[in-house]
């Protein structure tokens, strides 16, 4: 029972190891950009979501609601101003300017808030735990797998079911014919970092309130959210969810073992993925 216990807190702690990457997997994905600065685009969206609890006594929840728009509006911005102007068949300039505003945001940040570590009060949902048997699981982790698997099928829903998620297809295939048909790249790839922005947001309320975290710690969740990715398959969204959930469940096992371990094993979990399956376990394309 123990190590079923292990396994289900795992698959738990790897809803938020998603949630970190469903964003980086739609930027990718549509653009194929890799947003070297997206783990610290979640930590600024944590304490965004801080500064409204602690200024405005408001709860984790609704803060996040008032942040979801203002990410959305951060990333929109950030992609029609600084990152349309990189893209290319080149991968280069795109991976410089996102490490440029990597380092930006972190000294930006540990500018504004110092370098001590925060969390988000979450008041009884922090210690809050449901009995499944002999089993508790946590509410707030619960919460988190919960919206993973929200989010995911909010994306699966908005790339296959509605214009703009045509219109992202289309874009992802060929900007090119995809402009002569009427459709604005640009516009395009905005709206679909808006998009990222927003499950940002919800990545970085579920850091924020689970764990402490600093003006350093965008680039370990970015890892986390890389691997994710990359297990899954590139241009899977429901393999991005399982991916977080193999880098969970090896974390929690390997910790199981020993307490050492368990940031190792989750890379360890990575690289027997890749030898297995370099191209991941669902690799699919926007299409």
């Amino acid at each position: 029972m123990i190590w079923v216990d292990t396994v289900l807190q795992g698959v738990l702690l790897g809803g938020l190891y998603a949630l970190f990457a469903l964003g980086l997997s739609l930027v990718f994905g549509i653009m194929r950009l890799v947003n070297l600065a997206h783990g610290d685009l979640i930590v600024l969206a944590a304490y965004l979501i801080l500064m409204l609890v602690t200024l405005l006594g408001l709860g984790p929840f609704v803060a996040a609601l008032i942040a979801l728009p203002v990410m959305f509006a951060v990333g929109w911005v950030l992609q029609r101003l600084v990152l349309n102007r990189v893209l290319g068949p080149d991968i280069l300039p795109p991976l410089l300017v996102t490490f440029g505003l990597s380092v930006v945001l972190q000294n930006a940040l540990q500018e504004g808030f110092s370098a001590d570590s925060r969390r988000i009060p979450a008041g009884w949902l922090e210690t809050a735990s449901v009995p499944v048997g002999p089993i508790s699981l946590g509410v707030m982790p619960l919460l988190t797998f919960g919206s993973a698997i929200l989010v995911t099928l909010a994306l699966q829903f908005v790339f296959y079911r509605t214009a703009l998620g045509r219109a992202f297809r289309a874009t992802s295939d060929d900007p090119v014919t995809a402009s002569l048909m009427g459709v604005k790249p640009a516009s395009v790839f905005a709206m679909a970092t808006g998009i990222a922005m927003v499950v940002v947001t919800i990545a970085a309320l579920y850091l924020g309130t689970r764990a402490n975290f600093d003006p350093t710690t965008g680039p370990a969740r970015l890892i986390y959210a890389f691997e994710a990715v990359i297990i899954g398959g590139l241009g899977s969204l429901w393999g991005t969810l399982a991916g977080g959930i193999i880098i969970g469940v090896a974390q929690t096992v390997g910790a199981k073992i020993n307490p050492e371990w368990q940031i190792l094993a989750g890379h360890v979990a990575f690289l027997v993925v890749l030898l297995v399956r370099p191209r991941g376990l669902f690799p699919r394309a926007f299409d």
